[in-house]
């Protein structure tokens, strides 16, 4: 039988929706090939590019046609292909660049996306599935591993850094820890914010080297202590700003109470904590947003068995460890900054 005409419409939005994932691998195979690379300077033929990627020359020349159809790439009307606005966002140097992210996502994450069954109906991370580990531990084993994850946290972290920077008070700012900073890219825009000020990049080894070049080359290295320390255990003290980016999504609500505790200890009364986190609304509607906020999660769930949190939900896991929520400001997209204080006078 023949669907119901009105029903038409909602097979081909269904079958657009299941097919969609081929735009994720094509964007990756792009950032693995540095197209946007070998195109920043002009556009070239699909026969330059296969000469300059090692690609097979007619399957590359569909590719880059596929690339055209999502705007990563412009085809010329004498068959050359150049760089879109948004392809350009996959050159490696660009100061807005997302190629890392693409490669993390479309590498490591993808693999792990495919036992989501396994997740939703055991509530477990499926990573251990795929590499034998469980949270971060694969990072310390795999050294390019650690580097694309690293530098697509710099990346993301680059989007939110101006508008996190311009939220906060910094007049008064002596010493800022940046609790598992990665590289460092937000301490370096606190940094840049508060010119007396000092910092402490904490993190673990395989983070820190790389932290170490990424700020020497911001010309910071002389104005940061680099730490290196597990953040379930402790926390370095004599700060009076913390900072937590996209730090307690990434843990269950025990393990989150663990790091907030531990920050708690080390902080002085007169201390802030600085996180910034994505807040999810008490019922997602479709917007746009709304699907960012349920893929985050989903992507919690899936990669560590962890979750994006409502303000309410955060406020709790604060309060639980001793801090009250002072003021909560919106960033970029759904992402916010809620400045917490010790809701106690004395340290513990």
């Amino acid at each position: 039988m023949d669907p119901a005409p009105e029903r038409v419409p909602d097979a081909a939005r269904l079958l657009g929706l299941v097919s969609g994932s081929w735009k994720t691998q094509a964007a990756f195979v792009a950032a693995r090939l540095r197209i946007a690379d070998h195109l920043a300077g002009a556009p070239r033929t699909a026969a330059e590019l296969a000469a300059a990627t090692g690609a097979h020359p007619p399957s590359l020349h569909r590719f880059l046609r596929a690339l055209a159809t999502i705007e990563l790439v412009r085809e010329n009307e004498d068959g050359t292909f150049a760089l879109t606005s948004m392809g350009a966002l996959l050159e490696d140097d660009a100061p807005d660049s997302l190629r890392w992210w693409v490669l993390h996502w479309g590498g490591a994450s993808w693999a792990v996306w495919g036992h989501l069954h396994h997740s939703v109906m055991t509530g477990e991370s499926a990573r251990s599935l795929v590499t034998g580990t469980r949270g971060f531990e694969h990072l310390a084993r795999d050294p390019e591993a650690a580097e694309i994850f690293h530098r697509a946290m710099t990346e993301l972290t680059r989007l939110v850094a101006r508008d996190f920077v311009h939220a906060v008070d910094w007049s008064t700012t002596k010493r800022i820890v940046d609790v598992g900073g990665g590289y460092g890219e937000l301490l370096a825009s606190a940094l840049l914010a508060s010119p007396g000020a000092v910092g402490v990049l904490f993190d673990t080894e395989h983070a820190i080297d790389r932290g170490r070049a990424h700020l020497r080359a911001a010309g910071l290295e002389h104005r940061v202590e680099f730490v290196a320390g597990d953040f379930f255990d402790w926390v370095p003290r004599g700060a009076d700003t913390y900072l937590l980016k996209s730090v307690i999504h990434d843990w269950d609500d025990e393990r989150g109470a663990e790091i907030l505790a531990s920050c708690r200890r080390a902080i002085p009364p007169e201390g802030r904590l600085l996180l910034i986190e994505r807040l999810v609304p008490e019922r997602l509607g479709t917007s746009p947003d709304d699907q960012g906020l349920a893929c985050s999660d989903l992507h919690m769930l899936v990669q560590l068995a962890a979750r994006e949190r409502t303000e309410s939900e955060l406020r709790a896991l604060l309060a639980g460890a001793d801090f009250r929520t002072a003021r909560v400001s919106p960033l970029r997209s759904t992402l916010a900054l809620i400045e917490a204080r010790p809701a106690s006078a004395q340290s513990a």
